[in-house]
């Protein structure tokens, strides 16, 4: 007779291996998310047993370069064992120093160039941003813009054009990148001639100045911004709110508010991932919802093998060993604590009121989405909550608002 452990542990392999002939296949369909989620919980239990039979069963099914199932399973194995064997901070220092590397500026510009071209994921809030910054600094002549993104710039060429034309004298434009990725100081030197040089064939004056000694966004000061009297500030802060550690985020906004800006706009990712000390499992179920519609869309975008899809995935799976097995007080970086739009309107709303964007701005996300596959499309936030979500089959995914200073 089998002892209650052996027969708990082939119960488990015989009902969520994808290959055993139970005949449901829609059961199979999605077998990496059900193993995943009985690996958490095992996690959050301390059952040892259980903890080394779904790693090694997980390590058996899973591959980076398998099918979206296959790799789901591969990322999330990594921070699952990580979490397991409290090696998730130098796991994740060991990935970062990897990535740093192997980047460049030729790279970076490939992989995020090729994702625009074929997701709306990125260029959905650079449009959205960019509509309510051109309607809020409409008439000025002196512009300064505080970017506060992971971008790359790549934002920016398509707001420079649109103020050459929508003004007959360009203003002057001044932006200013504030830097916390390590792989992201290493490019911005040769970012900053291309604008340069991308400016003076608009005809635009222009200045472009980087923050980069700061190893966390809560660090900035208004001092470092070097404001001027006569320019009209916009911040515009792509993916970088998450970054702050969930008890800075109200000292940060107060920080922006101090900046008089004219116009400060939000773009986010639609996940919640502030759980993970008071409910692992509850972290990790909505870490795997976020990566599961990711990967599907990643699957659904990109041709098979493509090289810059890979590279999009593996800086996804840093950022899973990030959330769910990394100390994320550790001293030097940034975290990677995701809220939904709802949750930022709360906090927003103590130094700002919403910005809502014009007809003009809703009209060019619309023209943007029709650009992609079928599948995308966008809704207005309802209720207490303002701004724009990009929706992926009905999934919201990203949210984009803007915000002015309350009187």
């Amino acid at each position: 007779m089998q002892s209650s452990s052996q027969s708990q542990t082939n119960h488990t392999s015989t009902s969520l291996n994808p290959s055993s002939d139970s005949g449901d296949s829609a059961a199979t369909e999605k077998w990496a998310a059900r193993l995943l989620q009985e690996c958490a919980k095992a996690i959050s239990d301390k059952d040892s047993t259980r903890i080394h039979h779904l790693l090694w069963m997980l390590n058996e099914l899973a591959s980076p370069y398998g099918d979206t199932q296959q790799k789901l399973a591969s990322h999330f194995l990594q921070a699952l064992f990580c979490k397991a064997t409290e090696s998730g901070d130098l796991c994740h220092k060991t990935l970062s120093s990897v990535a740093e590397k192997s980047d460049s500026f030729e790279s970076a510009r490939k992989v995020i160039l090729k994702f625009q071209e074929v997701s709306p994921w990125t260029t959905f809030g650079h449009v959205a941003s960019n509509g309510a910054i051109l309607e809020a600094m409409a008439g000025e002549t002196k512009l300064h813009i505080i970017d506060i993104s992971n971008t790359y710039c790549t934002q920016w060429p398509t707001l420079l054009e649109a103020l050459v034309t929508k003004n007959d004298d360009a203003p002057s434009l001044r932006l200013t990148v504030v830097v916390t990725l390590a792989a992201a100081r290493s490019v911005m030197r040769e970012i900053g001639r291309r604008m340069e040089k991308f400016a003076r064939l608009m005809g635009i004056p222009f200045e472009f100045h980087v923050v980069s000694k700061l190893n966390r966004l809560a660090e900035l000061t208004k001092e470092e911004l070097g404001l001027r009297e006569e320019e009209a500030v916009a911040v515009n802060c792509i993916g970088a709110l998450r970054r702050v550690d969930t008890k800075a985020r109200g000292a940060v906004i107060s920080m922006l508010r101090s900046l008089q800006p004219k116009v400060v706009t939000v773009v986010e990712e639609e996940a919640d991932f502030t759980g993970t000390r008071d409910d692992f499992v509850k972290c990790f179920d909505e870490c795997l919802r976020f990566y599961d519609l990711f990967f599907e869309m990643l699957e659904e975008s990109f041709v098979p093998a493509s090289h810059e899809r890979l590279m999009l995935e593996r800086e996804c799976s840093r950022s899973i060993v990030r959330v769910l097995a990394c100390d994320q007080n550790e001293g030097g970086v940034d975290c990677e604590r995701r809220e939904r739009g709802r949750q930022w309107c709360l906090k927003l709303k103590e130094a700002f009121s919403p910005f809502g964007l014009n007809e003009d701005s809703v009209d060019d996300v619309k023209s943007l989405l029709k650009r992609y596959k079928a599948g995308w499309s966008f809704v207005q936030a309802e209720g207490d909550e303002s701004g724009l979500h990009l929706m992926w089959k009905e999934e919201a995914v990203v949210w984009a608002s803007a915000w002015k200073p309350i009187s």
